[in-house]
């Protein structure tokens, strides 16, 4: 089988994890990297035996050895990188979140469109084996009709302002961060956005939201509970609650290698698959299949969701007065 080759633009952790999980993925082939410098370039390179360096963003976008690119640059470059690579006609995997308000998301999925090419967000949780066996489980019913949603990704950490994570020039705190994984799962379990969102966040001394809880409101009062933090420990569990039953998907829910269901008056059955790597390879093996099938959006992450996802995301935030730079661009 032909293999398909990816370009990585940026050089950071999370695509250096990427680079090495995609080594799972039998007819995907690294060829190319692209940074802001030649330095960066090389040395990312030299580290995964990379063959082609380029110094820009662009110069990856226009590389013709490269089908895919995945963008791995902070929250506030995604919508950018992304159009960038587009209209140079090459097919996009986006970090999540897909980027930093629904404006943004509206303007990356035109340009998909406008130029016949593959776009998904890399919204990881919802491609490995576990989470296909748990869907499964809710169509066939097994525990009823879903009334309650419960997740939490949160984690514990002493950030500095240098760091991403909580620079809110750069995009950072924990909706974006971490929002993004329990909202998300509450958008894949219901199967679309919620009918009212509420939330409450708290700004941090460095202007970004350490930490947040979330109330989804659903059709016939079904609801989704969820927190997401950045200096704040938690189990990191995620429960869906039926009229039958109920599945829990245990620590760390966004990453899972097990899930347990529980249907009243019944045995508990436990589903588990060991993880390779980090588990980022799950989502480049759908990008693969979706290109071999000739779709231009994933069924499993389509632009509609990712869309509803950032426009939920913009009606939690907007009574805390959390600001992004890019806001300018779209009014809340």
């Amino acid at each position: 089988m032909k293999r398909i080759r990816w370009g990585i633009l940026s050089t950071g952790k999370i695509a250096g994890s990427f680079t090495e999980d995609i080594k799972h993925v039998p007819d995907a082939e690294v060829v190319a990297v692209g940074s802001r410098n030649q330095a960066t370039a090389d040395a990312f390179g030299n580290k995964h035996n990379i063959p082609n360096r380029h110094s820009s963003y662009r110069d990856l976008a226009n590389d013709p050895d490269v089908d895919v690119i995945y963008i791995a640059t902070p929250h506030v470059f995604h919508a950018e990188n992304s159009i960038l690579c587009m209209n140079a006609k090459k097919a996009v995997l986006c970090e999540k979140a897909f980027c930093i308000h629904a404006g943004e998301a509206e303007k990356m999925i035109q340009t998909a469109r406008k130029n016949n090419v593959f776009l998904m967000e890399a919204l990881t949780t919802r491609h490995f084996p576990v989470i296909h066996q748990v869907l499964g489980w809710i169509a066939d019913g097994l525990i009823g009709d879903v009334r309650i949603v419960q997740a939490d990704r949160c984690i514990r950490g002493d950030f500095s302002m240098e760091d991403r994570a909580l620079n809110s020039e750069l995009g950072g705190g924990s909706l974006l961060d971490l929002g993004i994984y329990v909202i998300g799962f509450s958008s894949m379990i219901f199967g679309g956005p919620p009918n009212k969102a509420t939330g409450f966040g708290f700004i941090g001394d460095q202007g970004s939201d350490e930490q947040g809880a979330s109330l989804l409101e659903y059709e016939h009062g079904a609801l989704a509970v969820l927190t997401f933090a950045l200096r704040t420990a938690t189990v990191n569990d995620a429960y869906i609650y039926g009229t039958e039953g109920y599945i829990k998907i245990p620590d760390l829910f966004a990453v899972p290698n097990k899930a347990t269901l529980h249907v009243d008056g019944q045995n508990i059955i436990d589903f588990e698959e060991p993880i390779l790597g980090n588990g980022l390879h799950y989502q480049v093996k759908e990008v693969h299949r979706c290109l071999r099938e000739g779709l231009l959006e994933s069924p499993r992450m389509p632009l509609k969701e990712s869309l509803q996802i950032m426009e939920t995301m913009d009606t939690i935030r907007a009574p805390w007065d959390l600001k992004y730079p890019n806001d300018s661009t779209h009014i809340l």
